[in-house]
């Protein structure tokens, strides 16, 4: 090093810090767009509240002739469409809960996750607030005049529903007050 030090000289050896110090920078700035906490806590093997393989699918999904705000607004849609079709769902023969399977024919027992990982990757894509966004689902699907409490309870156990709404209650009721 002492030798190469030497060789270049101090405006060479400048060079060579400055030219490293950004190479250095540019790579952890790159690691920051390419990795987020997300990916690095389920590439290191620890749960996570968001699926970062469903967010980095979802995310090569967009296109590029729609605006962000434009796909947003089919992200919303999209947990809308969701909401809408729950009744049909649940009101389907193969949604009945079968105890000699201990679930459901139709793998509806697992709805209530699967809409929770596709809103929380949707909205992480779209930097929306997961939390608002399932709060008027919930409002939805409470405001629904086809979906009765049996049918709801269902596709989702009661101890689910009961939870959300509790914490959708006391968001309104700490937001009036």
């Amino acid at each position: 090093m002492r030798s190469l030090s030497e060789l270049l000289g101090p405006y060479g050896m400048k060079f060579l810090s400055e030219s490293l110090m950004w190479h250095i920078s540019s790579q952890v700035a790159e690691l920051k767009v390419a990795m987020n906490v997300y990916e690095l806590s389920s590439a290191a093997g620890l749960p996570c509240e968001i699926d970062p393989a469903l967010v980095v699918a979802l995310s090569s999904q967009k296109s590029e002739n729609i605006s962000p705000e434009e796909e947003y607004k089919i992200a919303c849609l999209l947990m809308v469409f969701v909401a809408v079709s729950l009744p049909t769902l649940a009101s389907n023969v193969m949604s009945q809960y079968s105890p000699a399977i201990e679930g459901h024919c139709n793998n509806i027992h697992c709805l209530a996750k699967a809409i929770n990982q596709i809103a929380a990757a949707l909205f992480t894509i779209h930097k929306g607030s997961i939390e608002d966004r399932l709060k008027e689902f919930l409002a939805i699907v409470q405001e629904s005049p086809f979906l009765t409490m049996d049918l709801l309870e269902s596709c989702f156990p009661y101890v689910l529903l009961r939870n959300a709404y509790h914490a959708v209650y006391k968001q309104s009721i700490s937001a009036n007050a």
